[in-house]
């Protein structure tokens, strides 16, 4: 009987333990067919005009969907960018007609290339918050993720100083 009230509570404190720490650390969100692997963002200076976002999009479906936008109470607009380099100079634009997610696919958003840009911050978070954003995709539609601000694949503090909204 003892036996049976330890292998019990064994099993429900570790029904807890998994419970509590599936979603939360695998940083990962769905919608429809679309997986959105950890996004995140790096800590930015007080003045910049931008805050970069970036994340994997995985389309494990059998048909294409599109990135549109989205929106974020950390700043006035959302837009998706991508960035090259063109005799030397570095450039960013608009990407207007969002980024297609091929079925089977998968699209990443890193610094200096294609990315998330959040323009006109209302506030900088720190190294390990976390701050909302809503995904708008046209098939899939909206979908609410978290960023968190953290050290990566660091482009450096520099990838947007040029940079106006």
């Amino acid at each position: 009987m003892q036996f049976q009230k330890t292998l019990a509570f064994g099993l429900f404190a570790l029904t807890c333990v998994t419970a509590s720490s599936g979603p939360a650390s695998s940083h990962d969100f769905t919608v429809g067919s679309l997986e959105i692997k950890h996004p995140w963002s790096q800590k930015a200076p007080a003045v910049a005009p931008v805050l970069g976002g970036y994340l994997t999009i995985v389309n494990t479906g059998t048909t294409d969907d599109r990135l549109l936008g989205g929106s974020s109470p950390v700043a006035e607009r959302l837009e998706i960018h991508v960035s090259s380099v063109i005799d030397g100079v570095a450039r960013m634009r608009p990407v207007k007609e969002g980024i297609t997610i091929s079925a089977g696919s998968t699209v990443k958003l890193e610094p200096r290339a294609m990315h998330i840009m959040f323009e006109k911050p209302t506030w900088y978070p720190a190294e390990g918050e976390k701050f909302k954003a809503t995904l708008q995709f046209e098939k899939a539609g909206p979908v609410e993720v978290e960023f968190v601000v953290q050290k990566g694949a660091a482009a450096s503090s520099d990838d947007h100083a040029g940079h106006t909204p």
